[in-house]
């Protein structure tokens, strides 16, 4: 909720500024405005003001629509929603910018209003590839040498060379987000096919590959979804993604840096729970401890659980912890938590609560709490929730997507630029910003898990994107009869994919040089971009 006042707050001063800007433009030029309420501009500083307005009100509503789709796919789970209509929402407002810029065609020139498009789907693909997935690997990075299981206890100030960290530094994924990536090469079929044009110079034959591209990428899509619904092994981890499944208590991420134990901060939570400091804790005073432990139950504490997690820290025998044994079983805790992180019925307590040899599996069951069962009244909350929010990103999505590739296109015309070139920077920004953070806040956990799901999420997402996005492009340019030319931002898109696509699905170890390397890709897509269309005539 809170969230939601710092958007509307920021909202109704852009509005004022808005306003100003219209005010002070129009005492010389007359314009007419959209719907009667959005404001219009003639001149290159105040285009460029409202491009920069329109981008943060569009991401705003893209946000909107990926918490209400996250939400309604956590609510639902796996099934026909998750492989069809969640990927669809995610992927509306790009999907509506290229619908609209196709049919906006006249207003903006034909061969204008395909570049536009075409620059979208491109930016927000190649976006994804070179600025989101390098940032998941530089801020998801630890110590490989972690994943052996060792543990070594480290100051939190002590920390490598940079030149060490970019090779000693990295992250592990899981083999599944390898076949995942190899996704990305599927969907580079249809890609592949729309350069033929260039090489067959015949006005029926092109509408015959674009025909073929348009059944191909359709093809794709539609079987990604039945796949996903008799094979939800993909479904499951996009599932597990949102619901941050790997993300399972708030005292192991405090307790780690880095991805190891840090002595320290365990000695230091010894101390707070020391409340006497007597250099004993208690019965009473590990419940404390349970209880911040406990993030997924409701609070509620058996003695019985208490009495059996003191059995297994009081190495001693003499009725309560002492600091060396409470840190060294802490450590091992961490240990074992570090590795079930890759399980998603994992829970916190139970290395606490190992099975003895006269426990059976549903008196040990028992010792661990369980949420509660939601209400139907809160699911209901939850469901309209889920709704408004995407309901009010549709709508800013749909209000403002065609004044903000208009005034892409005017302020192209200003500068002198080409009309490719600022799509494919401004509008996949505004669409790709809030996944950004979403996944740099994923991958800042520091497991393998949320480094596979993330990873996972964004491969998968690219592909449903590809299909789904130039399904739509490649249809309403064969209805409409138009000439392609848009030939270099797909080969832009086909390299960049083949390469990491190529990359990723033959190597589940990423250094975090590799991160860096990565970000190298987006310069160089933006000049292979360039050099396509102004210097070599590619389109």
């Amino acid at each position: 909720m809170e969230q939601y006042r710092k958007n509307g707050k920021f909202i109704v001063l852009l509005a004022i500024l808005i306003g100003f800007c219209w005010e002070t433009e129009s005492a010389t030029v007359t314009c007419e405005t959209q719907y009667g309420f959005l404001p219009c501009t003639s001149g290159p500083w105040g285009t460029l003001f409202l491009i920069l307005v329109y981008q943060y009100l569009m991401s705003i509503g893209q946000s909107y629509i990926s918490n209400g789709s996250d939400k309604f796919f956590s609510l639902f789970g796996p099934g026909i929603f998750g492989a069809s209509l969640f990927h669809i929402l995610a992927n509306f407002p790009m999907l509506f910018i290229v619908l609209q810029s196709r049919l906006s065609s006249d207003n903006t020139g034909a061969s204008g209003g395909a570049a536009v498009g075409m620059s979208v789907l491109a930016g927000s693909a190649v976006m994804s590839l070179t600025l989101i997935w390098p940032s998941i690997i530089v801020f998801g990075s630890y110590d490989l040498a972690d994943d052996d299981h060792t543990i070594l206890p480290q100051h939190p100030d002590q920390q490598p060379s940079f030149l060490t960290k970019i090779t000693a530094y990295g992250l592990t994924t899981d083999t599944e987000t390898s076949y995942t990536a190899r996704l990305l090469l599927v969907s580079m079929i249809p890609f592949l096919i729309l350069q033929l044009p260039n090489i067959i110079n015949s006005t029926s034959a092109i509408r015959v590959i674009i025909l073929v591209a348009l059944i191909v990428s359709l093809s794709f899509f539609i079987a990604s979804i039945a796949y996903q619904i008799f094979q939800p092994w993909i479904q499951n981890r996009c599932h597990d993604y949102v619901r941050q499944e790997f993300l399972k208590n708030k005292l192991l991420k405090l307790l780690s840096t880095n991805g190891k134990a840090n002595a320290q901060l365990i000695r230091d939570l010894y101390k707070e729970l020391d409340k006497n400091h007597d250099g004993k804790v208690t019965n009473a005073e590990l419940k404390t401890l349970l209880l911040g432990i406990q993030v997924q139950a409701d609070g509620e504490l058996s003695q019985e659980l208490v009495d059996k997690i003191m059995y297994q820290l009081d190495l001693s025998g003499s009725e309560s912890i002492q600091e060396d044994e409470f840190v060294r079983v802490l450590k091992q805790w961490l240990q074992d938590a570090r590795k079930s992180l890759s399980r998603n019925d994992y829970n916190p307590l139970s290395f606490f609560t190992k099975p003895q040899a006269n426990a059976d599996d549903e008196q040990q069951e028992a010792l661990i709490p369980k949420e509660k069962n939601a209400d139907a009244q809160s699911l209901i909350y939850e469901y309209m929730k889920a709704l408004a929010l995407v309901l009010i990103g549709i709508a800013m999505t749909v209000l403002i997507a065609g004044q903000l590739i208009m005034n892409v296109a005017i302020f192209a015309t200003y500068a002198k630029v080409p009309s490719f070139f600022i799509p494919y920077f401004v509008i996949p920004g505004a669409i790709n910003i809030p996944r950004l953070f979403s996944t740099i806040r994923s991958a800042s956990q520091k497991t393998q898990r949320a480094a596979s799901l993330t990873l996972s999420q964004i491969y998968s997402g690219v592909f449903m994107s590809n299909m789904s996005s130039l399904s739509t492009f490649l249809l309403t340019v064969y209805i409409k009869g138009e000439p392609w030319d848009v030939s270099a931002e797909v080969l832009v898109v086909l390299v960049i994919c083949v390469a990491m696509g190529i990359f990723t699905s033959t190597r589940i170890i990423f250094p975090l040089w590799t991160g860096y390397v990565g970000y190298l890709f987006y310069p160089i897509a933006i000049l292979m971009l360039y050099l396509l269309n102004v210097v070599w005539g590619w389109s």
